[in-house]
């Protein structure tokens, strides 16, 4: 029986250099444009990882991707708050 998995890319402050500004920066994987509000989260949950989402881009732009930030998990490191038996 095959299991298809889906492959969730997140990304951490620490990856993307602790920038302090909002803006638009160049990554080994495209463009990551990083707002105001992501940048106040990571300020309050230094750990916290976001997922990384991708933007349609137009053909004739730079190369490489254009991302941004998507839905964030503040304690990625930590065990569920719960199980299941």
């Amino acid at each position: 029986m095959a299991v298809n998995k889906i492959t969730v890319d997140k990304i951490t402050w620490d990856r993307v250099g602790r920038v302090t500004a909002p803006g638009r920066y160049m990554y080994t994987f495209g463009w990551l444009t990083i707002t105001a509000g992501d940048l106040e989260i990571w300020k309050h949950y230094p750990q916290a990882a976001f997922t990384l989402l991708a933007q349609p881009g137009d053909p004739d732009t730079s190369p490489g991707g254009e991302f941004h930030l998507g839905a964030f998990d503040v304690a990625p490191e930590a065990p569920p708050p719960f199980t299941t038996h």
